[in-house]
């Protein structure tokens, strides 16, 4: 009986990269399960509620996914969207995520995460919606060009001038 739902659950994770509890409850599978799985090495548990098949090779966007399904409001932004877009060659060790002015920041232990503010079309302009296995917010690239100028003081002026001939290249 557990060997067939540890199966279910990894064919689960060949759809997601990310699971929570909830999400495979949904299947009638108990949340336990993963708890269990991630004991025995199967699966790993970057943080509290999050749980990832144990791989070798690491996905650039594995810490995207991982902050945007523990924010789920939030939208990427700034150098996260930059290189998600292949507009930089800055490698940030932060998600950049911009919420609503009057939102509640969550409490994210990993990945290590910046929060930015914006409210009306500041924030909800140029906004994509991307499958990296499961659904991310996301600017497009002309919004992020702009955004980059807008906070030049925070990621600097060489990163933003770097990201605008990046899309005038595209």
């Amino acid at each position: 009986m557990i060997e067939s739902k540890k199966e279910e659950i990894i064919k689960l994770f060949k759809h997601r990269l990310v699971l929570r509890p909830r999400d495979i409850e949904e299947f009638g599978i108990s949340g336990e399960y993963l708890n269990k799985l991630s004991k025995q090495g199967v699966l790993d548990r970057p943080c509290r509620g999050l749980y990832t098949l144990k791989r070798s090779e690491i996905d650039p966007c594995q810490a995207l996914l991982e902050a945007s399904k523990q924010a789920p409001n939030s939208i990427a932004c700034l150098l996260s969207t930059l290189q998600f877009h292949e507009l930089t060659t800055q490698l940030p060790f932060q998600v950049w995520l911009m919420i609503d002015v009057k939102a509640h920041s969550a409490k994210i232990d990993y990945p290590s995460v910046r929060f930015l503010r914006a409210s009306g079309l500041g924030l909800s302009y140029g906004v994509e919606e991307q499958q990296i296995n499961n659904t991310v917010k996301i600017y497009n690239p002309a919004k992020t060009v702009a955004d980059c100028f807008k906070y030049r003081s925070k990621i600097g002026l060489d990163v933003a001038i770097e990201a605008l001939r990046g899309t005038w290249l595209i």
